[in-house]
């Protein structure tokens, strides 16, 4: 890619970095469920006004927005709010990466060779050595609800894999409208009215302003801009080129929520991490057609594609 192309790419993964301090900072005054619902709404209203339906599949589209905005939001926001670190969520919810070249070959019966295999065995062990190094010292929930959301991004994967969208930044607008309503239904149901509406009460006061710019950084900068700029380069340039700056994304997550909150990851939590990203990356490297003719090249493996 040309460098400033390699720029965009690097800035994609410091906006989606940064994001998830933005989402701790938001989830210090507004409840889980009731805050996915809110921050897909933002997105929702003016996209159902301004921006045309892609033509995909309606399973595709519901499928994608059940999955990536839906289940990976709700269990991100829940693991975080109960406790689970920051940067360590940034780190976790890479998990996707493997999770989708898994359910790639169970559901869509597609091909996993041998790197894509040893990228999410690494992986996998990552994830045990983090989880290990986490629950040493705090209890291991928090951890599989983020490591839940990071199942449903695979599945949400999967499902825009599936809806091959001429515009996938429409598909990615689109989705957004999927969300609010069975979060907010689920958020009345569990967390009820009466913590909403003390939420909504006291979001004027000056104390609440943090969790607004907080909500206004993920809604405009970690979605429109940074999903808009990676589904531009996305457009232009191979996957395998594009794809492993998102590892970039837990290192500034967890540097930050470092610098900014005092969370200092611990050895056996960063050897961890080590794993999970050596693995995606190895796993995402494409396989080498060396000395063959291109038509008897062979078929492309299943590197865990990601959404922007």
């Amino acid at each position: 890619m040309p460098a400033r192309h390699s720029a965009l790419a690097v800035l994609v993964a410091v906006l989606w970095g940064l994001n998830f301090l933005a989402i701790h900072t938001s989830l210090t005054h507004f409840p889980p469920l009731f805050l996915v619902a809110l921050r897909f709404a933002l997105i929702a209203i003016p996209t159902l006004v301004l921006v045309p339906r892609p033509r995909v599949p309606v399973r595709w589209l519901l499928g994608y927005g059940l999955g990536f905005g839906t289940l990976q939001f709700l269990f991100l926001y829940l693991g975080m709010h109960a406790g689970f670190p920051t940067g360590l969520a940034s780190l976790v919810l890479q998990a996707s990466a493997p999770f989708t070249v898994v359910l790639g070959a169970v559901l869509l019966r597609e091909r996993l060779g041998a790197r894509a295999i040893a990228g999410v065995v690494v992986a996998t062990a990552g994830l045990v050595v983090v989880a290990l190094g986490y629950g040493a010292a705090a209890p291991l929930g928090p951890f599989l609800l983020v490591l839940l959301g990071a199942l449903g991004w695979a599945l949400g994967n999967l499902a825009s894999r599936q809806a091959r969208a001429e515009r996938p930044l429409h598909l990615v607008l689109w989705m957004s409208v999927v969300p609010p309503l069975p979060m907010l239904a689920l958020s009345l149901a569990i967390e009820g009215p009466s913590t909403i509406g003390d939420a909504l009460a006291t979001s004027l006061a000056a104390a609440a302003v943090p969790a607004w710019l907080g909500l206004a950084y993920t809604v405009l900068l970690g979605t429109l801009v940074g999903s808009g700029i990676w589904v531009w380069l996305m457009a232009r340039h191979p996957a395998s080129a594009v794809a492993p700056f998102s590892m970039l994304v837990p290192v500034v997550g967890i540097a930050t929520a470092w610098a900014a909150l005092g969370e200092r990851p611990g050895p056996l939590e960063l050897a961890g991490g080590a794993l999970v990203i050596g693995g995606v990356l190895w796993a995402s490297r494409p396989a080498r057609a060396a000395h063959r003719p291109p038509a008897e090249a062979a078929p492309r493996e299943v590197l865990g594609a990601r959404s922007g």
